[in-house]
């Protein structure tokens, strides 16, 4: 009895830790991003709100909690107050599956570093990055209005279009370590990470991540030039705050799983190995943040075409080549 209640404090310890640590990190991330796209374009980005702007995420919090929310006439009341809410609980139970470094010992007691070692971590992600599709989907639907639509319909056939070449991406790593547990990947990765083994697949993951973060150049849900907000956009208040803040606990999460899957997660030279996984963690960000500020938006007709005539023929043919090859080497 003591056992378990012992193991039902812990699991309540790391996912209140969890929480914290990525909520603020994605308060940080996005001033990180503002000041890198201000010095993109030569300027200084947000830096008047306490010392070098450190304080700028304090100042949005409380003007979007002091906004009024308003909800446009015609609009379907419940579903539009749920959308935004689904948008960052489905973030955020992501990452109940994701390690961070090896298991340590506390007060004689072996504690894994990850809040449930499910031995379906992988079907598990690709699950939850299905239902926050119905974020968007619903979000758009609910506001009563053609841009908010338009922008749905997109986000819709964008995301599921996507989650195909990175579920066939996955395929490969999942074949070399027999496994669906997020843990077993990583500890097949000490000698070296799978980015190397299977370049394509990680390739292909990468840009199939950065489809499903609607982020540029796949920005084509939000798409200010031509849809105002997209989905979002009678949105206002603390519930637009909701799907902004969704979308950058979803960008440490994609980010999270590219480390876990292909970076070899936790390990590395000398370093800690939380301070390894962080590490690489931020340096994918960076990488999103960056890609976002060099390249421009592409074309519908061309994401759906890259999609569905490049990612999805090449990744089902990196799994038949990986298949075949493992079938040779006996493994």
């Amino acid at each position: 009895m003591m056992d378990m209640l012992l193991t039902l404090a812990l699991i309540l310890v790391k996912l209140l830790l969890i929480f914290g640590v990525v909520l603020t990190l994605a308060a940080y991330l996005v001033l990180a991003e503002r000041k890198i796209l201000g010095r993109l374009q030569l300027r200084h980005g947000p830096n008047r709100v306490g010392p070098f702007g450190l304080l700028q995420p304090l100042a949005d919090v409380i003007k979007l909690l002091t906004k009024e929310d308003t909800i446009p006439a015609g609009a379907d009341r419940p579903i539009f107050l749920l959308a935004p809410g689904l948008t960052a609980i489905t973030a955020l139970l992501a990452f109940a599956v994701v390690p961070f470094s090896p298991p340590i010992t506390l007060f004689g007691r072996t504690v894994p570093m990850v809040v449930c070692d499910l031995n379906i971590g992988v079907l598990y992600f690709l699950g939850l990055s299905s239902l926050a599709v119905y974020g968007v989907a619903l979000g758009g639907w609910a506001s009563n209005s053609k841009y908010a639509l338009l922008g749905s319909i997109r986000g819709l056939a964008q995301l599921i279009s996507y989650e195909l070449s990175m579920g066939l991406a996955i395929v490969p790593v999942v074949l070399a370590t027999r496994s669906f547990s997020l843990t077993d990947i990583v500890m097949a990765q000490a000698n070296i990470p799978f980015a190397l083994v299977h370049p394509l697949a990680f390739l292909i993951f990468f840009i199939s991540m950065l489809a499903e973060s609607k982020r540029v150049p796949f920005d084509l849900p939000e798409a200010e030039a031509e849809l105002v907000a997209g989905f979002h956009t009678e949105y206002s208040g603390m519930r637009f705050g909701l799907f902004f803040v969704g979308e950058y606990i979803n960008l440490i999460i994609l980010s999270a799983m590219i480390t876990v899957l292909f970076l070899g997660g936790w390990h590395g030279p000398l370093l800690p190995p939380l301070v390894w996984f962080v590490g690489k963690v931020l340096f994918i960000c960076f990488i999103f943040i960056w890609i976002r500020g060099s390249l421009p938006r592409l074309r519908y007709d061309q994401l759906m075409h890259f999609g569905w005539k490049v990612l999805v023929p090449l990744a089902l043919l990196n799994v038949l080549v990986t298949g075949a090859v493992l079938l040779w080497l006996g493994v």
